[in-house]
């Protein structure tokens, strides 16, 4: 009988009506996310929509803006874990981090329609496609730009194939030439490599090198006995 006595119809009307908007606007984010097939897609982003709006909206029923505010907070740091689930590291790379800001996005306009601000839901809609559309051509374009090695700093990775019974001594030898260089070593990946021979890849930290010096310790590592190959390779700062 309490849920009879609870149920309003005008309130009911106003969730289905707050509810309704986070649905078709979180599901227009998932939609564009679903088209580029991106991990969190059309029903994920539009079920964080809503999830945010019905938590909004019925703490806003039972306690007011201030119990409003507090839920909003919530959801802030819920979906932050959520998002962080979306993260992954491969290899050298980050993926993710923009699948996890678009959810944190589709929850903020959850959270507005929630509260009854669909106008401001519709803003930030729109805002955050417009991150993941109109911002687009433009990352690509910065991306394709070569990297000015004297401008910006670059993550450099040392990599040297040897004979697996020399691995140890090379290890010694390439993290020894590299500090001589002022060349500090941040990890250190040993793996196989073919049969017989195995491949040592140091990272260094990030830094603005000199081409000519690492070219000079890879020479000198190529002289050591065992050593096969050695080059390097550096890629963008993230």
């Amino acid at each position: 009988m309490q849920a009879l006595h609870n149920l309003n119809l005008g309130s009911l009307l106003d969730t289905l009506f707050s509810v309704s908007a986070a649905f078709a606007l979180g599901g227009l984010i998932g939609l564009e996310r679903q088209w580029r097939q991106r991990t969190a897609g059309l029903r994920t982003n539009a079920l964080v929509a809503v999830a945010s709006a019905v938590f909004v909206d019925m703490a806003q029923r039972l306690g007011g803006n201030d119990a409003a505010v507090h839920v909003v907070a919530y959801v802030v740091s819920g979906v932050g874990f959520l998002g962080a689930g979306a993260i992954m590291k491969e290899g050298a790379n980050v993926i993710g981090l923009n699948t996890a800001a678009t959810l944190w996005g589709s929850a903020a306009v959850g959270a507005c329609a929630g509260a009854d601000l669909l106008g401001e839901a519709v803003v930030a809609a729109l805002f955050v496609l417009a991150s993941n559309t109109l911002l687009r051509p433009v990352v690509n374009r910065i991306n394709r730009r070569p990297v000015q090695e004297e401008a910006s700093e670059a993550t450099y990775a040392v990599y040297v194939v040897c004979e697996r019974s020399c691995q140890a001594e090379v290890h010694e030898r390439l993290i020894e030439l590299l500090e001589e260089a002022s060349y500090p070593v941040r990890s250190v990946d040993q793996h196989p490599f073919g049969q017989n021979d195995a491949e040592i890849e140091a990272t260094l930290y990030a830094t603005a090198v000199v081409p000519e010096q690492l070219d000079e310790v890879m020479a000198r590592l190529e002289a050591v006995p065992g050593v096969v190959q050695a080059f390097w390779n550096a890629s963008a700062e993230e």
